[in-house]
């Protein structure tokens, strides 16, 4: 690592950088959720409200922290969401992204909104010696439902392993930061994926609202149901995770309707807010699957013990987004690396300090409701 990256020791680091580096607009856009932004911080501090159960003498020489995610084998257990626009905080945005996934040997899922197409993306890692990142699709479905199976198909097309889809967004939640600042992409980009400046998200006149939510109300369909992800399942051969689910019902009834896996998810806390922290309902939707699928979790995550405490309560793995953001706006593909390893070397500790010298040792036992927690 250089200097500047040696001074950078921890996930807030990278963000108070990044703030510094970024136009106000786009620093805004990342950062912000809905409304009064209580479930923003509260994404965070539900960390807070649990302890770690260390056990002692466990010989924790070696720590192996790979795992199995969807048939591919990953270095850990901490994979990059889905953020939109990456080019708005550096150059290279996705494909940089992407390369530092790479170097660490985990997965990143693209969004839909990317601004470098899903082949470039692909392209810049696929010729990697040693299995290289492994790319998820986030897809939103479109009104135009052959739109929608064209992003599916380029995503077969060009080697990516699963589909994500979104479903916590009919509309776009009220994010005050990008209605003051009358949000829109950067005249020079566009949302590489679509062939028309509408869909692409160029063509620049939105009026005075938030220019995404204009957007996605043109755009996205409202209608979305549960018989939509019996229709993307039959579209498709790749494993669809449904990425919203914030209760245990959500989730029985996502296994009724096929699904491969359940993103337990808030969406950042952009959606709607006042809905809970993700870490808080994660126990529930892990114990209304019971084993029938993975889950997994977003939102809040920014410590390695953040990620051993997810573990612990049920999550195949963590996605984390904002972080990813913050180190790319440092240095670019070697800021996304070096956060990556900050966040992989803390949970390593963690695992040993606590005991665990595998994914498969991470236990319930090893967290704890805080006892200042129920006074709060």
């Amino acid at each position: 690592m250089n200097t500047m990256s040696m001074q950078r020791v921890c996930v807030s680091d990278f963000e108070k950088e990044a703030r510094k580096i970024l136009p106000k607009a786009v620093y805004d856009y990342y950062h912000s959720g809905a409304d009064e932004q209580h479930t923003l911080a509260d994404n965070e501090a539900a960390f807070n409200r649990w302890n770690l159960v260390p056990r002692v003498l466990r010989d924790v020489s070696t720590v192996d922290l790979s795992v199995s995610l969807l048939g591919q084998k990953l270095s850990m257990p901490i994979c990059v969401a889905a953020t939109a626009m990456q080019r708005m905080a550096h150059p290279e945005g996705e494909i940089a992204t992407a390369r530092a996934c790479q170097t660490l040997g985990t997965g990143m899922m693209l969004s839909s909104w990317a601004t470098s197409t899903i082949e470039e993306v692909m392209s810049a890692v696929i010729d990697s010696q040693d299995g290289g990142c492994v790319l998820w699709l986030q897809l939103y479905i479109y009104k135009d439902r052959e739109l929608t199976l064209s992003l599916v198909r380029r995503a077969e097309a060009a080697g990516y392993k699963a589909i994500f889809v979104t479903v916590d967004t009919p509309y776009l939640g009220r994010r005050w930061d990008d209605m003051r600042n009358h949000f829109k992409l950067p005249p020079h980009l566009s949302m590489s994926n679509f062939s028309t400046a509408s869909l692409a998200f160029s063509e620049g006149n939105y009026g005075k609202d938030s220019g995404l939510a204009v957007y996605v109300a043109k755009s996205i369909d409202p209608t979305l149901c549960w018989d939509d992800i019996t229709w993307l399942k039959k579209q498709t051969h790749l494993p669809v995770i449904v990425k919203g689910v914030l209760n245990g019902e959500d989730a029985v009834q996502a296994l009724k309707y096929g699904v491969d896996g359940i993103l337990v998810s808030n969406h950042g806390a952009r959606q709607l807010d006042g809905v809970p922290a993700t870490l808080d309902v994660l126990e529930e939707v892990v114990k209304a699957v019971q084993g029938r699928c993975d889950v997994y979790l977003d939102g809040g995550v920014r410590r390695g013990t953040d990620v051993l405490k997810a573990i612990a309560l049920g999550a195949k793995a963590v996605f984390i987004g904002r972080p990813v953001l913050w180190g790319l706006a440092c240095e670019g593909e070697q800021g996304v690396t070096d956060l990556l390893e900050v966040l992989k070397e803390e949970l390593r500790l963690a695992m040993a300090l606590t005991g665990c010298r595998s994914l498969s040792e991470v236990s319930r036992s090893h967290v704890r409701r805080a006892e200042f927690a129920s006074r709060m």
